[in-house]
Parts: C-alpha cells; sequence; structure tokens
C-alpha cells in the first residue's frame, strides 16, 4: 500500500463520516437535499464518481491521477451528469409503477412506496431494468465520449469549452468493449440488481446510494 492510498481512503473517511457521527448535520444535509435536490446531486456525483474514475485509475495505472486525467473537468462533468441521472430516476420511478398500473397491476405506485414485500421488489426490478436499459447506453455512451475528450485535450479544463468531435470519437469507440462489456455483462449483472436495491430505499437516499455506486463504475471502467 502506497501513501496516496491511505491519503485516499482517508478523504473518503472524511466524506461520509461526520455525517454518521453528527446527526444535526445530517438533518441539516437532509433538508438541504429536500430542497436543492438537483444542486445534490451535482454535488455528490461530482465528488464520489470523480473518486470512483480516480480509483479505477489507481488500478489501471498506479496512479490515483495521471497527468491528463483531468480532475476538474471529470467532476464538473459527472456533476452534470449526475443532475441527469437525477431526472432519469425521478421519471422511471414514477413513470414505470404507472404503466404496472396500466397493464393492470394494482397499486404499484403506493406500493413502490410503501414497507417491503415481495411486490414491492419486483417493482423496483422492473424500475432498474426499464432505466437501464433505456436510459443507461445513452449515458454510458456519452460518459466515453466525453471521459475520451477530456483526454484528447490532455485533462486541461479547456475540454470544457472545446466542442466535442462528436463524429470522430464516435467512429473510433471501442464498440467492442461498449457493448460485450459495458453494455451486455455490467448492465446485465450488476446494474439491474444494484439498482434494484436502489429503488428499495426511501426516495431521499436513492441518488446519494447511486453516487456511491459510481465509485463502483470508477473500477469497472478500469476492468474494461
Amino acid at each position: 500500500m502506497k501513501r496516496t492510498d491511505i491519503y485516499f481512503a482517508l478523504a473518503m473517511t472524511a466524506i461520509f463520516l461526520p455525517f454518521a457521527l453528527c446527526t444535526p448535520l445530517y438533518d441539516c444535509y437532509k433538508d438541504f437535499n429536500a430542497t436543492h435536490g438537483m444542486v445534490m446531486s451535482f454535488l455528490k456525483f461530482a465528488i464520489l464518481s470523480t473518486m470512483g474514475e480516480m480509483l479505477g485509475c489507481r488500478i489501471s495505472t498506479g496512479k490515483y491521477v495521471t497527468p491528463t486525467f483531468g480532475v476538474m473537468p471529470r467532476m464538473v462533468v459527472w456533476g452534470v451528469l449526475g443532475m441527469g441521472i437525477n431526472m432519469a430516476m425521478i421519471i422511471f420511478s414514477k413513470g414505470v409503477p404507472q404503466f404496472m398500473e396500466y397493464m393492470g397491476m394494482a397499486n404499484a405506485a403506493a406500493i413502490i412506496n410503501g414497507e417491503f414485500c415481495l411486490d414491492k421488489l419486483w417493482i423496483a426490478f422492473a424500475i432498474s431494468v426499464a432505466m437501464n436499459t433505456i436510459f443507461a447506453p445513452v449515458f454510458m455512451t456519452f460518459h466515453k465520449i466525453t471521459d475520451t475528450h477530456i483526454l484528447d485535450c490532455g485533462g486541461s479544463p479547456r475540454s470544457l469549452l472545446t466542442p466535442i468531435p462528436m463524429t470522430r470519437i464516435i467512429t473510433h469507440l471501442n464498440w467492442d468493449a461498449q457493448w460485450n462489456f459495458v453494455f451486455k455483462k455490467t448492465i446485465t449483472f450488476f446494474w439491474y440488481p444494484a439498482h434494484t436495491i436502489t429503488f428499495l430505499l426511501p426516495g431521499e437516499m436513492r441518488v446519494l446510494f447511486a453516487a456511491i455506486l459510481g465509485v463502483v463504475l470508477g473500477v469497472l471502467l478500469a476492468i474494461a
């Protein structure tokens, strides 16, 4: 273990431990999250998902940050993507139960917000499958495009202001890895069950849990 590993572990502890030890601080978090959900989505994903990618970088290169990594632009991109994920979670968590009621399942919208039962598990799984089948491939591809663009710009903040050469990047993406690993394997074997758990949680906890899963995403991307 290197000294940087200890620093990284301490940083992760410093992010979560105060909320676990200080009830008033956690209450302030819940209040702010309830009134400014999109702002909190930006911050959660900007911090946690970027740290996940740093962990993935550590696995693949031996360093948490390389010269072209671009911590700041990645944080901004992840923040924007986090707001999109929050929006998608609201849309699918509301829309899928309504669709299930349309298809004949009684009280699906009430069940998903109630106590745990087998019906709630089934509805949460249906929401996860719908979101990860419809939304996730587009999200993952766009995320890969922005990552590539940041690397092409040497990790510089100017990558946020430079137009993305979409045609060139899309043409040269590793579609074999994108399809056979990122889509077929991570969505099927990780994201379906992981987001089933997400939608079993109370509404105010879902985005935070999804952001924590971003740490896992960094590891998965390093493997890919």
